[in-house]
């Protein structure tokens, strides 16, 4: 706005638009997006999906939710933030879908390798979890450490010294 006759400014070809930071693929923000975004695909597709995969589905996302929840108030580790990220941008939303794209007359027919299709996607959503409760076991890992080393400090800060006299 023209602070002396009101108007609004024209704008000059020479001024950048300002558009808002948009946020890193792997930020907490992104990650609990893309985690909402695999509940509601894991919900809207329970009805094909066998009910024993739907419920590890929502417990691979549960737990990443544990872990972007322990983490809310520090910076997430970056071997969190890339496995997480790939679980739900990847790995997870892959293993649905592949699974949801056969004919529903094969899903139960044993493979070459001895294993229906079914079984193999029990066995890698239960790979997918371990992989998660892993990540959540080194976030859980860091934050003792942290309090160890948060007592280490205050020890030494505030603690009786040697050189007391």
């Amino acid at each position: 706005m023209n602070w002396l006759f009101g108007r609004p400014e024209e704008r000059r070809p020479s001024d950048p638009i300002v558009q808002p930071p948009t946020p890193e693929e792997d930020s907490p923000a992104a990650l609990a997006a893309l985690r909402f975004q695999a509940n509601r695909f894991v919900n809207a597709s329970a009805g094909q999906l066998p009910g024993a995969a739907v419920v590890a589905a929502r417990r691979i996302t549960d737990v990443i939710d544990t872990v972007l929840f322990t983490t809310r108030d520090r910076d997430l580790d970056i071997h969190a933030r890339v496995s997480i990220n790939g679980i739900l941008r990847d790995y997870l939303p892959t293993t649905l879908k592949t699974y949801l794209a056969l004919d529903p007359a094969v899903r139960d027919r044993p493979r070459p390798n001895g294993l229906t299709p079914t079984a193999a996607l029990t066995e890698q959503l239960d790979f997918l979890l371990s992989s998660a409760s892993e990540v959540l076991a080194a976030v859980q890992h860091d934050d003792a450490n942290a309090l160890v080393a948060q007592g280490n400090f205050l020890r030494t800060k505030f603690g009786q010294s040697e050189l007391d006299l």
